[in-house]
Order: structure tokens, then sequence, then C-alpha cells
């Protein structure tokens, strides 16, 4: 394997992932070649290559890595378990910690990249989306685990009146936009715009809806497809508003039409969550300028901010 100066291509850490890979397997396993996937995801990732058999593995070299990625695990577990959707099998126990910090390993898929996808591929992930939300339960939140936005922690805590928009206000854009000010990234006057804004949720928020099993952070990177169906990954969910998910596919890059017309083929979407959408994509822009805001990429979600804040005031 020719290395590189990634973390997960240096030599222990690769011997570390062999290991665990050749447990998992039951045979010897080696790390031929190694594909960089950080554009992908807010961690260091990346795909090893070996004989019939790849691994995806990411990296989190900070004191909550273990708990991150096990709640990640987690999460994917239920997405599994609650509805019919396919996920990536982890590798052995699927979290393991090495010399650079702590591993998620996944067995790798075949996909299909964004740009090659079909027309057909595209809808699956529109399917799959809509076949998360057939699953509901009584309360808002997760009463079983809390998780990760990105590297953000994310309060599941179901809130005690059970109405979506306390949960929205309380559990996602009010954690989020503490974040955003303490990260001394985000003006104090659009902070004080987004106080406003929490406000007038009530009004805001459409009418009230079944709590509804999400992916929680359904942006299209977090969809592979392969030639005959999506997969899900870096799923974040809870019990919430099927609108959150349908806002954030495309709130990093547009998908086609066919995604949506493909999930309205299993459940309708309501005509008023285009005036919604950028709602309900408030706390991922906050979450953005939090973990980002310095940054070229993340800046100009300031004026995204401003522009929702305006929208609804």
């Amino acid at each position: 394997m020719v290395l590189t100066t990634h973390p997960l291509a240096q030599a222990p850490v690769v011997r570390e992932i062999e290991r665990t890979a050749s447990v998992h397997l039951g045979r010897a396993w080696v790390a031929s070649g190694f594909t960089d996937l950080n554009d992908r995801a807010s961690h260091q990732c990346g795909l090893l290559h070996g004989d019939a058999f790849s691994v995806f593995a990411k990296l989190d070299a900070s004191a909550e890595g273990h708990v991150q990625f096990g709640a990640e695990l987690h999460g994917l577990n239920l997405l599994r378990q609650r509805a019919a959707v396919v996920t990536p099998a982890p590798v052995a126990a699927g979290v393991i910690d090495s010399s650079a910090g702590s591993l998620l390993l996944l067995e790798a898929v075949p996909e299909i990249p964004a740009e090659a996808r079909s027309v057909n591929q595209w809808r699956s992930i529109g399917h799959a989306l809509a076949s998360l939300h057939q699953v509901h339960e009584e309360r808002f939140g997760l009463e079983q685990f809390d998780g990760f936005f990105g590297p953000l922690r994310q309060d599941n805590r179901p809130v005690a009146s059970n109405r979506w928009v306390d949960f929205y206000a309380e559990r996602r854009l009010l954690p989020r936009l503490k974040s955003a000010v303490d990260s001394g990234h985000l003006p104090l006057e659009l902070a004080a715009g987004v106080e406003r804004l929490v406000t007038r949720l009530p009004a805001l928020g459409g009418p009230e809806t079944r709590p509804t099993l999400l992916h929680g952070d359904a942006q299209q990177n977090n969809f592979l497809t392969t030639a005959t169906q999506a997969i899900l990954l870096d799923a974040a969910p809870y019990f919430g508003h099927p609108e959150i998910d349908l806002a954030l596919i495309d709130y990093f890059a547009p998908v086609p039409r066919v995604v949506f017309d493909a999930y309205a083929e299993v459940t309708p979407i309501d005509p008023g969550f285009r005036h919604r959408r950028e709602l309900w994509r408030l706390f991922g822009y906050l979450a953005v300028i939090t973990v980002d805001g310095a940054s070229a990429f993340g800046r100009p979600f300031l004026d995204r901010i401003a522009q929702a804040v305006a929208t609804y005031r």
C-alpha cells in the first residue's frame, strides 16, 4: 500500500484496521490502496481497498470520538431495525480505539457517485427516505440515546408539551444558536433575529404532525447508491417532523426533482413545505457557523441565516 499524509493511511493505523478486518472476515486481509474522502464528511475518512473487500474508516481524535461513533452505530441500527432501509455493515464491533484516535469501521459498498446516478438511483433515495417516514412513535425525540449532528452533541430528550415546535425550539434551534454565538462567528444582531424567530415558531411551523422516524442528517452525501438501492449512513435519528429530512437533503447541494417525486409516491409532501423549508434548515446553518464559521465554506451561511430571519419576520 502506498502511504500518504492522511492519518488513516499511516502504517500503525493501517495495521490496526487490517487486524480488525481480518478478525471480521475470519481470514487475513491486507489493505492495498487508499482513497481520501475527507471532502464528504465532517471527520477525516477514507476507503482502504483490499482483495474482494474494502473498509470505510472514519477517524475522531477527540475525547468524545468513541462516544460519537457509538451513537452513530446505534443510529444506523435503529434505522435498520425499525424501517425497511439498508445501512452499512460494521466491521467487527464497528468502533475501535487506535493510536490515532477512535475509528469507525464499516464494510465499503460499491457505490455509484452522485454525478453518475441514473434517474432510478436518485429515485431510490426518495423511496428510502419515505420508508423511514412510515415509522412513528408517540413522542418527539428519542428516549434511548442522544446523538450528534456532525461533531456537535444533539439532545434527543422529549419535551414536556410533546409539541413539535417546542421540541424544535428547545432541542434544536436554541442549542445551536447558543453554540453559534459561543463560537464568536455569529453577529449578535443576527442572533437576536433568530431569537425573535423562535418566538414565532407556533405560527410558522404549520400543521401539527405525528412524531416520525428521521434520518436526522439527511443531506445527500449521507446516502450512497448502488446499482439497485440507496444505503443510508451518518444518521442522527430521532422522531420529529418529516419535513426536516426533506429540507436537509439538498441544503448543501441540489438534488434532482425525481427524489421528491419518488418520495411523494409513498407519502405526500404538504404544499406548505416550500415555505417552511428554510425554517427547518436553520439549525443546520447554525451548526455550520459553530464548526466552520471562520472558513470560506462557512461564512456564506451567515447570509442564509439572515435571509431566513427576513423571510419569517
